[in-house]
């Protein structure tokens, strides 16, 4: 339920963590699954202990193929084994250097080093992958962030950011300085309102989830817009075995228009995702693996939406 990310793990698993409020914790986990739909179980929940979070946000895997989760309540990173076991995590709340408020957003660099969007701190920090301060930046002069929330490294370890309340998508070096930022606030072509997430392809290509306009935005490498997706999904394996069980469901369902005429919704896109079952409803992450496949999490239809590039 109201999955926020996803890893792409060792050998193609993809790690996905939900999140939940207070009354579901136990909805908090996160699931080990393939691209041919193979379960492969769960792992984490609810608290304070190793292994436990309270509000996991961000999620990355290192070159050994342990999952990292980001936990914005309890304030630090969570290190499980590529099966699921919990290892260690590290992290403090606070304002100062090498303290964390509300990470969300996490990846790792060329050096295996985690890159950290420190939401309520308005800036990126970068620590080793044992939780050793590096750097910060993002929060002082040209290029400041606000409220940052997706992040990813492109080949060359520079670092985008979804910078979540400047409805933009920010550029900077692997030294932290700024080099540029893409977009501005609207819903047009090359607008964003709210962008959740970030991912870069081998060739330069800039993903975005775009949450407040429902979409995935693509941008060349320059920035300049090329296509807008509102999304394609069909019933998964698991939905058609669940229905298979479940006729109360699957019969009202089949007399159910999934797809009404987006004009009855005035031009909102949260109206038009909430309605038509294909289109992204709270698009919160993207990612790409080693293949070009892209993997779009969201939150609002608990699924993940993989996509391959055609051209």
């Amino acid at each position: 339920m109201f999955p926020v990310d996803t890893a792409i793990g060792k050998d193609g698993r993809m790690h996905t963590v939900s999140r939940a409020y207070v009354p579901a914790t136990a909805q908090l986990r996160i699931t080990m699954y393939d691209i041919d739909s193979e379960y492969f179980g769960i792992y984490g929940g609810y608290g304070e202990r190793v292994g436990e979070f309270r509000w996991p946000t961000g999620m990355a895997a290192d070159a050994e193929g342990n999952v990292y989760v980001s936990d914005e309540q309890n304030n630090r990173i969570n290190i499980f084994s590529h099966e699921g076991d919990p290892i260690k995590h590290w992290g403090a709340a606070g304002t100062n250097e090498g303290q964390l408020m509300g990470p969300s957003g996490i990846a790792f660099d060329n050096e295996q080093n985690l890159v950290v969007a420190d939401h309520l701190n308005n800036r990126i920090q970068k620590f080793s992958k044992d939780g050793t301060f590096i750097m910060s930046f993002g929060n002082s002069g040209e290029g400041d962030l606000r409220m940052p929330w997706g992040v990813c490294v492109g080949e060359d370890n520079s670092v985008y950011v979804a910078d979540w309340a400047n409805d933009r998508i920010a550029k900077y070096d692997s030294s932290g300085s700024f080099l540029r930022a893409f977009g501005t606030s609207g819903s047009g072509d090359g607008e964003f309102k709210n962008p959740s997430g970030v991912a870069v392809d081998g060739e330069g290509y800039i993903y975005v989830t775009d949450w407040g306009n429902e979409r995935l935005v693509i941008l060349d490498k320059d920035g300049n817009f090329i296509e807008t997706l509102r999304g394609q999904a069909t019933i998964s394996k698991w939905a058609d075995e669940y229905f298979e069980g479940n006729y109360e469901e699957a019969e009202p369902r089949s007399r159910s228009n999934l797809e009404p005429d987006a004009g009855q919704f005035g031009g909102d896109p949260h109206e038009e995702s909430a309605h038509i079952e294909k289109f992204f409803w709270g698009p919160t992450s993207v990612k790409i693996d080693d293949s070009g496949r892209i993997y779009v999490t969201e939150s609002n239809r608990h699924r993940v939406q993989i996509y391959e590039r055609t051209r």
